[in-house]
């Protein structure tokens, strides 16, 4: 959990960053690819080598759909949406990871959908504001971005489970994003929009160096501890921090009493899935 908790405050940031800072200033399959090649650079020097092909495609094709094509679908959204609509539309992601989990595994826990709908509605309540029914194209590729989030996160579960998450094998999953965003990038990418700015190089850093390359490993490394229904919880614990994080560092307003109910159905919902884990003798 402790993982799942640091990666949690990392991502806080990154909501804010890309939509004040990222977003329509530099093109979006660019930074995609540069975050993506920067956390692999740091993992380089720790590749092992001598893993079997099987694992070694698994893990590029888990790092292409978590960081390279999540990453484009949510990086446009930001075109559309607001940071606070953004962060709204992730709270789906639990029960997108929640369902694809069981399908593959088999093994469909329907006590899970009830804490997991209530940290949805905690998430929900927490950040909801009036938004326009213009912006469903926004709306979508946020949700295309959940489900990519929610299938690699299960997927890399039932892959690695069992053999433990280490440096020697994860750079694989960054080599992933790199193909995947490179290939974007090629294709669609604008040239004109490239960063002009060091504080854009700066931030691009951060979000490679940080909120990447530490956080997609804190984050998975943590998910193949703990049970389904906690890391489909976990998804949403981002959106009360994050909130903290734009009050302090870019002075936006958000309701106590919305926050205070919000954080209570979320914790509600942790102890909740935890009475259902002894159910499912977990």
């Amino acid at each position: 959990m402790a993982n799942l908790w640091i990666a949690t405050f990392i991502w806080a940031f990154s909501f804010p960053l890309i939509g004040h800072y990222i977003a329509g200033v530099v093109d979006s399959y660019f930074a995609v690819l540069f975050r993506s090649s920067v956390a692999f650079l740091i993992f380089l020097p720790f590749l092992n080598f001598s893993l079997n092909l099987s694992l070694k495609l698994k893990l590029l094709a888990i790092g292409g759909l978590q960081i390279g094509l999540m990453s484009i679908f949510y990086y446009h959204s930001f075109l559309y949406l607001s940071v606070s609509e953004v962060a709204l539309f992730t709270i789906f992601t639990p029960f997108y990871l929640s369902l694809i989990y069981d399908l593959i595994s088999k093994k469909f826990k329907k006590l899970y959908l009830i804490s997991i709908a209530l940290c949805i509605f905690g998430a929900f309540v927490i950040k909801f504001e009036s938004w326009n029914f213009n912006s469903l194209y926004g709306f979508v590729l946020v949700q295309m971005a959940n489900i990519c989030f929610g299938a690699a996160q299960a997927l890399y579960k039932i892959t690695c489970e069992n053999i433990g998450s280490y440096k020697g094998y994860f750079g694989y999953f960054y080599l992933g994003a790199v193909l995947v965003s490179s290939c974007s990038f090629i294709i669609f990418g604008d040239t004109q929009l490239l960063p002009k700015e060091p504080k854009s190089w700066i931030i691009l850093l951060y979000l490679g160096a940080i909120s990447s390359g530490l956080g997609y490993y804190l984050w998975n490394s943590g998910a193949i501890r703990v049970d389904s229904g906690v890391l489909a919880i976990m998804n949403n614990a981002i959106i009360p921090i994050a909130i903290f994080v734009n009050a302090i560092f870019w002075g936006i307003d958000f309701e106590p009493i919305k926050m205070v109910i919000g954080g209570f159905l979320i914790i509600l919902a942790l102890l909740l899935q935890n009475k259902f884990k002894t159910m499912y003798n977990i």
